[in-house]
């Protein structure tokens, strides 16, 4: 298999994150285990389900493990093409129960095209957003891209691995407060252990608000299981 330079570069830069963030200030951490489940219903439709939780490994400088979120989604996607589809999701976030925030409902709307030219597969994701919490409602813009590509040959077989990395700029508004700016970085290797049945863990940092005098780094480390029926 043949990568090129640049996408060795691009990997390499997301395996020192953790480095790269280790000294920075406001600096938090959560480990975040997901499960989720695909379901063809026809050649076109598709239904997905996933259940994420999201627990403190260090806040605010402190170590120490307390959950923080539960986070329930469903998607209905719609294939428009072989390599594009449209996507409308619901996602209800628990906070209330952990710590007393403000729980959550969010809207999405979603448009992704992929291409894969030769071995490494190429990912545009398009999302809107509207999250409606008991104090605001806030809308956001997100634009993905991401690669992935297997490990070992030309495709990915049983027990082989696969890598997938990408990169998310986010834009969020509301008549509340000021427009804020992120950027997210995302790394993970999985592993097609049967058909229909991955396993996936790595790392995702965060610059949030990244346009005001103190953003945020935050540290995910990732796990997720994905059947797929």
């Amino acid at each position: 298999m043949n990568i090129s330079s640049i996408d060795w570069r691009f990997i390499l830069l997301l395996f020192l994150i953790p480095i790269l963030v280790k000294g920075q200030e406001n600096f938090t951490s959560y480990w975040q285990p997901q499960v989720a489940l695909n379901y063809r219903v026809s050649s076109f439709y598709t239904h997905n389900f996933s259940v994420a939780h999201r627990a403190y490994l260090i806040e605010e400088g402190n170590s120490g493990f307390r959950g923080r979120q539960l986070d329930m989604v469903h998607f209905s996607k719609f294939e428009i093409q072989d390599n594009q589809s449209l996507a409308l999701g619901i996602q209800y976030r628990f906070r209330d129960i952990f710590d007393g925030g403000s729980n959550e409902l969010r809207l999405t709307q979603q448009y992704n095209l992929t291409v894969r030219p030769l071995v490494v597969r190429y990912g545009h994701r398009f999302r809107s957003e509207q999250r409606i919490t008991r104090n605001s409602t806030i809308h956001r813009f997100r634009y993905r891209f991401t690669s992935d590509f297997p490990l070992v040959g030309e495709k990915v077989d049983i027990g082989e691995p696969f890598f997938v990395a990408s990169i998310e700029q986010l834009g969020s508004f509301a008549k509340t407060s000021r427009p804020e700016f992120d950027i997210r970085l995302n790394t993970q290797i999985g592993w097609q252990l049967q058909k229909g049945f991955k396993l996936l863990g790595g790392l995702e940092y965060r610059l949030e608000n990244y346009g005001a005098k103190n953003p945020l780094n935050i540290l995910f480390f990732l796990t997720s299981a994905q059947l797929s029926l």
